[in-house]
């Protein structure tokens, strides 16, 4: 079974995921972040794969992402990197990146390497759900590469029925239109919008990204959905700490878990 699946059956809530840049803040820094993390109890690690042009991330990943690709980091690069990570990490490892940069490196080639490597899944922003449908869905499932759909506050429930139908894995509830970055609390209208999503009783899973940075923006996210993803507020303290395991620790003390 593919380790998200597993995830999830063997944990219903409280799940974290933490997203990272690759190369960043060192162009060495892949592995020894993995390895943090899962020695550190996060369940989920999703890898940016940087690009030139992040457009659903905030100033603080733009900014990882631009010093990964000056430290030299590149897909080709990362499968290296990860080339014997399952030796070392047991826990579920997803791709985040945009369809440019894949799509450059073949999307067959992608989830053979990703297959070779141990990835469990992919996130693609920029990938629209109707064309991962019909050109892309074949090949991942192949591989047993679950693409990740991504749902916002402005999502129709036909579009969200449609993805929870034809999808696997879970669902990535975005919580806001614009892009990634801490905030300090959810306002009413984001908060009604994560009980829309949890009444609807999806078949897969959902996690809440985007914003999460404190105790109150976590424990929203795990009410109203199996659990969280938090991406800019460990690419802070990653830069800030320098060492992986010292910004995970950080992080825990500012969630309060």
């Amino acid at each position: 079974m593919n380790r998200i699946n597993s995830l999830f059956i063997e944990k219903k809530s409280d799940i974290l995921d933490i997203y990272f840049c690759a190369g960043y803040p060192h162009l060495d820094s892949t592995v020894p972040t993995i390895e943090a993390l899962q020695q550190g109890g996060v369940d989920m690690a999703e890898i940016g794969i940087p690009f030139s042009d992040p457009m659903a991330d905030g100033p603080v990943i733009q900014t990882a992402t631009q010093t990964a690709l000056r430290n030299g980091m590149s897909l080709n690069l990362l499968f290296t990197q990860l080339k014997n990570i399952r030796d070392k990490v047991s826990m579920p490892l997803i791709l985040m990146g945009y369809l440019n940069v894949i799509y450059q490196y073949g999307f067959e080639k992608f989830c053979q390497s990703c297959r070779l490597c141990g990835i469990d899944g992919a996130i693609i922003p920029d990938l629209p759900y109707d064309i991962y449908i019909s050109e892309y869905k074949p090949i991942a499932d192949k591989y047993d590469i679950k693409i990740i759909m991504l749902i916002t506050p402005e999502t129709s429930e036909e579009r969200i029925r449609a993805i929870d139908d034809n999808t696997d894995g879970f669902i990535y509830v975005v919580s806001t239109d614009a892009t990634t970055g801490a905030q300090n609390k959810y306002g009413p209208k984001t908060l009604e919008y994560f009980r829309r999503i949890k009444d609807m009783n999806l078949r897969l899973p959902t996690l809440v990204g985007f914003g999460i940075s404190n105790k109150a923006t976590l424990n929203a996210a795990q009410e109203y959905a199996a659990g969280a993803i938090i991406g800019s507020k460990f690419v802070t303290l990653s830069a800030e700490k320098q060492q992986p395991a010292e910004a995970l620790m950080e992080l825990k003390k500012i969630l309060g878990i």
